[in-house]
């Protein structure tokens, strides 16, 4: 692996353990029991600051396109991951959930022509495998709309991400603007749901006020920003193996922060998890045509997913 890749392979992991930070944050500075609002604040205001700071609209189909990229890896991908938490206790949507390199590695040869190989699929097995440990509470319970929920949010940030490396972005056109298009699109599709959903905005405190500008800055705003640039660099299939870093941040805060105590089968999960998630940087290279910006007449030539309430 070159010193390059390396490099962006870490700078695109700080995204996903930016998102482990998100259940502390939510449960110790944030109004109970509002997760579509938390959803809305943490897009909307991120997705207009950087509309703000960039200056730039779509133009053209992109505004098709980075609607249909903000549903999926936003609008869409958020009331679903909620309702999965809600449904399904004990970690288990977190579970379901982590199935998404495997969607990925589906979806990705469908679209982008990266040919599956069996290092990448054993990497994602086990990355679910060791998510299973680190989250799963004994006697934890299914439901069948939990269960489909958590499959759809997978499903959908999967199919997000992997459209938003077949599309790449107008010449141009930089990946910070592309975020604040994806975010601001997202968050106006979450809007109405959370209204009709949980009602009027909550009343908020000068500690939930913090909370919110965490999340929406440096959770959202940042680390999409990072994640979405990740893409573009890397494979599909290699970036959302990077997702089990969320789960493994979140238990690690939950125990230094929170007094959570961390089960010799967690930090084997964790071991496990982390242990995939280097064997999937590993197992693929780019191929047909992934990773090219449009309009600039060339491919990228670098040889360069999900917690419940983690994210």
């Amino acid at each position: 692996m070159s010193s390059r890749k390396a490099a962006v392979i870490a700078v695109t992991a700080l995204a996903p353990v930016s998102w482990g930070s998100t259940y502390v944050v939510t449960t110790e500075f944030l109004p109970p029991d509002r997760p579509l609002f938390t959803g809305l604040m943490r897009a909307l205001p991120a997705g207009l600051a950087l509309l703000a700071l960039t200056r730039v609209l779509p133009r053209g189909t992109w505004w098709m396109k980075s609607a249909v990229l903000g549903a999926l890896n936003i609008g869409a991908f958020f009331p679903l991951l909620f309702l999965a938490a809600y449904r399904l206790p004990g970690g288990v949507a977190a579970v379901v959930g982590s199935v998404g390199p495997l969607f990925v590695i589906g979806l990705a040869a469908l679209l982008l022509g990266e040919r599956p190989t069996a290092r990448g699929t054993l990497a994602a097995i086990a990355a679910a495998f060791g998510v299973s440990l680190v989250v799963l509470k004994a006697g934890a319970t299914l439901d069948l709309v939990g269960v489909l929920a958590g499959l759809l949010s997978s499903a959908s940030m999967s199919a997000g991400t992997v459209l938003t490396k077949r599309w790449g972005r107008p010449a141009g056109v930089g990946p910070l603007a592309m975020t604040g298009w994806q975010l601001t699109g997202g968050g106006l599709l979450i809007a109405p749901v959370a209204l009709l959903a949980e009602g009027a905005p909550p009343s908020l405190d000068g500690r939930a006020v913090a909370g919110y500008a965490y999340l929406a800055l440096a959770n959202t705003a940042v680390a999409y920003w990072l994640w979405f640039r990740g893409i573009e660099r890397l494979t599909a299939t290699s970036v959302t193996l990077l997702g089990p870093l969320s789960p493994i941040t979140a238990a690690v805060i939950g125990w230094a922060a929170l007094g959570q105590d961390l089960t010799p089968v967690q930090l084997l999960g964790m071991v496990v998890a982390f242990a995939a998630t280097a064997l999937g940087q590993l197992a693929h290279r780019p191929a047909g045509s992934s990773g090219s910006t449009e309009g600039n007449g060339r491919k990228d030539s670098m040889d360069l997913s999900d917690p419940v309430l983690r994210r």
